[in-house]
């Protein structure tokens, strides 16, 4: 078992499988050298959302959090797809976008965006601190609160 595996069981988190898209894209991943960017991840269990609504309306920070978090385990899923099942060739978490459906006049993205990014600082220890944007939008795919996207570097 390597370091991140570990990291992973000592959280109590089990990777899913990674989830084919939900559109007409690349379902997982896409490479460019030995960057992968993954597609948005929606907070799945198993195949139905967990969480639906707006942050500000429908949703408070606290599982908006939570929500991050779990996109963000489905991202883990598919690096580990990227990866061909070995998280220990992630080089480096280079940067993650958080995509938040929100209320005009909601303004925490950044605590909602620390789900994602603490666990990876967890996770991946140093290789896991990277750059990050987080955005609102008036709507999402299937009423997602959050939408994950991860970009690292890859030893091929």
């Amino acid at each position: 078992m390597n370091k991140i595996e570990k990291r992973l069981k000592d959280l109590n988190i089990v990777l899913p499988k990674a989830k084919e898209g939900v559109g007409a894209y690349k379902s997982w991943a896409i490479f460019s050298d030995n960057i992968v960017c993954t597609s948005g991840q929606l907070p799945w269990e198993n195949d139905v959302l967990a969480y639906t609504g707006k942050l500000g309306k429908d949703v408070d920070v606290e599982t908006g959090y939570d929500c991050a978090r779990l996109c963000t385990i489905h991202a883990i899923a598919q690096l580990k797809e990227a990866t061909g099942g070995d998280l220990s060739k992630v080089k480096q978490i280079i940067r993650v976008e958080g995509n938040i459906q929100t209320t005009a006049n909601f303004y925490n993205h950044a605590e909602v965006l620390n789900g994602a990014s603490e666990l990876l600082n967890d996770v991946f220890g140093d290789i896991g601190i990277h750059t990050r944007t987080a955005q609102g939008m008036s709507s999402s795919p299937l009423n997602s609160p959050t939408l994950i996207y991860l970009f690292a570097e890859i030893e091929k």
